[in-house]
């Protein structure tokens, strides 16, 4: 599916495609999340579709998307890991999710979101090792709103830039969560030390 088939498919089916091409996210739709998030965003621009139940739509599709994996985890176990394993470059993803979660424990789940692929394989890992739905849920579902919210508003004032600008990400993703890192410690800095400037 390219950019302009979903634009189609969203003038066509409204906020349901929106959903949709999120939730099959999980067995590799070939246009990227985070550009489907935007297009989210940026339909709302355009007067297709109204903003806050795009964004909701949006956010249910991302967060019911990465469950159905961890629910396939959960009870199917390391049968779907050993296929997913022996498609095209999946063992580095599962490589690098599994040193995720090893290094990071259960904030392998928030990181993740922000990595390309490595987000749809840290789900299913987390339901193989037996993690609790509702500590699931804690940590993904969290992320999964700031995630959205951040990709749906980038969306909105990006427009028509929004392929170029995803696919960039998408490519780039590990860079773009150290800038936002970076920029958002430098937010808080700033914020403090205005505060404490104003104290004195």
């Amino acid at each position: 599916m390219e950019y302009s088939q979903l634009l189609e498919w969203i003038e066509h089916a409204g906020y349901a495609a929106l959903f949709f091409a999120l939730w099959l996210g999980i067995v590799g739709m070939p246009i990227p999340d985070e550009v489907i998030v935007m297009t989210g965003g940026a339909v709302t621009t355009m007067g297709l579709l109204k903003p806050v139940p795009a964004f909701l739509v949006t956010y249910l599709g991302v967060v019911t998307g990465l469950s159905l994996g961890y629910v396939l985890g959960k009870f199917a176990g390391a049968p779907i890991l050993d296929k997913i394993r022996r498609k095209k470059n999946m063992d580095k993803y599962i490589r690098i999710s599994e040193n995720l979660i090893q290094k990071y424990g259960n904030f392998a789940l928030s990181f993740s979101y922000f990595l390309p692929v490595v987000r749809h394989v840290v789900p299913y890992l987390a339901g193989i090792n037996n993690m609790s739905f509702w500590r699931y849920a804690c940590y993904s579902y969290i992320t999964g709103f700031v995630w959205t919210l951040l990709f749906f508003m980038l969306g909105r004032f990006l427009g028509s830039d929004v392929p170029q600008v995803g696919m960039l990400i998408y490519k780039y993703g590990i860079y773009f969560l150290w800038l936002l890192s970076t920029l958002a410690a430098i937010y808080i800095l700033f914020k403090l030390t205005s505060i404490r400037s104003r104290e004195r």
